[in-house]
């Protein structure tokens, strides 16, 4: 989908397209990873995530701790790599972000427990007695 949609972007638009299709994936990962688990979403994404980060699975997705820490090794030396250290760094935190994003959204949304007392005549009752004189 990509392929077809870069000449319409143009080549500086191809990797910020990328990366939206990759946080999408991701995120979509997380929500499927979290509506699956019984338990807590969190605990199991990022264990999930922590092997995203351990193992290189080629081009999807584009997680690559391994060349975020070379980078960070390669700027102590030299100051030239800060830039590529901050964008690369950026870029990690936004796909981990999205993954975890994606298991808070899979969890349904919690009802508020139900109350015998309308808390709108509850105020209302409260300034009536404040009202009176003993």
């Amino acid at each position: 989908m990509l392929v077809w949609t870069a000449p319409l972007l143009g080549a500086s638009w191809f990797a910020t397209a990328q990366l939206a299709l990759e946080c999408a994936a991701l995120a979509a990962t997380g929500w499927i990873i979290g509506r699956w688990n019984q338990y807590g979403p969190i605990p199991v994404v990022v264990v999930f995530a922590a092997m995203l980060a351990v193992w290189d699975f080629g081009l999807v997705p584009a997680i690559n701790i391994r060349w975020l820490v070379q980078l960070a090794v390669d700027s102590a030396g030299n100051a030239r790599y800060l830039e590529s250290l901050a964008t690369a760094a950026a870029t990690q935190a936004l796909l981990f972000a999205s993954l975890i994003t994606g298991a808070r959204l899979s969890r349904p949304r919690q009802a508020a427990p139900m109350s015998i007392v309308d808390e709108t005549k509850v105020g209302i009752q409260v300034d009536k007695m404040d009202d009176h004189e003993w």
